[in-house]
């Protein structure tokens, strides 16, 4: 939105001030009362508003709530009033009469626009194998519209081994092609086998299908549980989705098995992931309110690992309100359990160094099942066009059927994912996001945990006391609409 709205950070502030703007509040009157014309139109009755700042991020206010500022519950007291912000009438009333999604010329020089989104977002659901599927189903738990508030469409996809052998694949380019349409998708852990002839690892295919060029994993404080190291700040780290280690082609040759044999790698980065790379961390980071720390091993890589380097040299120009410590990937390593955490610190990497980087990051605040891992896909200017969330552990053999398995990390998967549906257009998603964020912090902060964390809690016991606490947010929050 422009005119009065566009020096206002906050998407529900910049509602109001624009409903305050004299000439918006004519042209939404009229609007409004065009609303009540239209029968049957979809959105006409306004849903209860979330009352204090929406989820700006899966990556900075919810989880920094404990260092920074109140969790949402205890500062409902404190939050400034919100008035009438009218947020559906409006835009259903003016669809049905300028579907080309503007409103008529004559506000004032005031250009309104909503995109035209499907009333019900759409969730790919990649299924897995082992203990990965049966955290899976505990997490979709809370995806119920009876639960969030939000109704989702869930289009799933068999991606356990079995399948992807019987249809070399072709399920999971199928998958694929599904989420890039959605746009949204949520997948289980996979067994990725052994075999050099067998179907190998779906994530691959996955990221490349849907042109992914970046994964996020934050390690974050855990309420009711010590780091190590004393690392209380959050830690993200960025890395490539695609190419590097990953891609890389493989060969060997000379005879198999004798002293001469010889393996060979040819690995590449491109110019496009490396700046995806490097953008996406000073943007992070800038919403974190943190630095830009570690690097590639330039110096002994300045061709290849240097690249990214150059990008990242070049993101720090542009971005010069950004802390950024360039330091080497060894270095980085030894800062991380050494104190350079001392605020919140955002690590862009290569595709196998971020990948080993979110291993070491995530036990350092309790467990790696403790939070989300997020594939995410960009325009040409950095918008996301494709999100998928999942839990970046494995499929956890030996615990499956015990119900003792963490399911933390696929719950804030669900949450991640309606966090970025909102962002399509579904404003409704940001408030369950929310509510399941802070759910699962309350929930372990209140002490109720798994193994893992020193708790006593099963899965599916951990994973029903984090709906109770939804639906009671998403209820209070709806008892309040939008004049708190």
């Amino acid at each position: 939105m422009v005119g009065a709205a566009e020096g206002v950070g906050d998407a529900v502030l910049a509602a109001v001030a624009d409903e305050q703007h004299t000439a918006v509040a004519e042209v939404a009157a009229a609007v409004r009362a065009a609303a009540q014309a239209v029968v049957g139109l979809a959105g006409a009755e306004q849903p209860p508003g979330l009352p204090v700042r929406a989820l700006d991020d899966p990556r900075d206010d919810v989880l920094e709530a404990a260092e920074h500022r109140p969790a949402l519950a205890d500062g409902l007291g404190q939050a400034e009033p919100v008035v009438e912000v009218d947020v559906d009438p409006a835009p259903a009333a003016h669809l049905a009469r300028h579907p080309a999604g503007r409103l008529p010329a004559g506000a004032a020089g005031l250009s309104l626009w909503w995109p035209a989104m499907p009333q019900t977002p759409k969730i790919v659901v990649l299924e897995g194998d082992e203990t990965g599927q049966e955290l899976l189903e505990q997490a979709l738990r809370v995806l119920d519209p009876a639960v969030i508030g939000v109704d989702v469409e869930l289009e799933r996809h068999d991606l356990s081994l079995e399948h992807r052998r019987a249809t070399a694949n072709g399920v999971v380019t199928e998958a694929a092609r599904a989420m890039k349409e959605a746009g949204l998708g949520v997948k289980a852990a996979t067994i990725t086998p052994e075999g050099k002839d067998d179907v190998g690892s779906p994530n691959r295919i996955l990221r490349e299908e849907v042109d992914g060029k970046v994964i996020i994993r934050t390690g974050r404080r855990i309420p009711g549980v010590t780091p190590v190291a004393g690392v209380f700040a959050p830690i993200s780290v960025v890395r490539m989705a695609v190419e590097d280690a990953y891609g890389a082609k493989q060969w060997r040759e000379g005879d198999e098995g004798s002293p001469d044999e010889v393996a060979f790698r040819t690995e590449k980065v491109t110019r496009s992931t490396c700046r995806a790379v490097a953008m996406y961390a000073f943007r992070t980071a800038r919403k974190m309110h943190g630095k830009v720390y570690g690097g590639p091993k330039w110096t002994v890589s300045p061709v290849y690992e240097g690249m990214l380097k150059e990008e990242l040299d070049r993101a720090a120009g542009l971005h010069p309100e950004v802390g950024y410590q360039p330091v080497l990937i060894d270095a980085t390593y030894a800062g991380l359990v050494s104190g350079a955490a001392d605020g919140p610190l955002v690590i862009p990497a290569l595709n196998r160094d971020g990948d080993c980087l979110s291993d070491l990051v995530m036990p350092m605040f309790g467990s790696i099942a403790g939070a989300e891992s997020i594939l995410l896909a960009f325009d040409d200017d950095f918008n996301t066009q494709v999100a998928m969330a999942e839990a970046p552990h494995g499929t956890a053999p030996a615990l499956q059927g015990k119900d003792i398995a963490n399911p933390m990390a696929m719950i804030l998967a669900c949450a991640a994912v309606l966090h970025f549906g909102s962002i399509r257009g579904h404003a409704d998603c940001d408030r369950a996001s929310r509510a399941i964020y802070e759910s699962v912090l309350e929930a372990a902060g209140s002490g109720v945990r798994t193994h893992d964390l020193g708790g006593a809690a099963s899965t599916s016991e951990f994973t029903t006391d984090v709906l109770g606490r939804v639906r009671t947010k998403i209820d209070v929050w709806s008892s309040l609409g939008t004049t708190v």
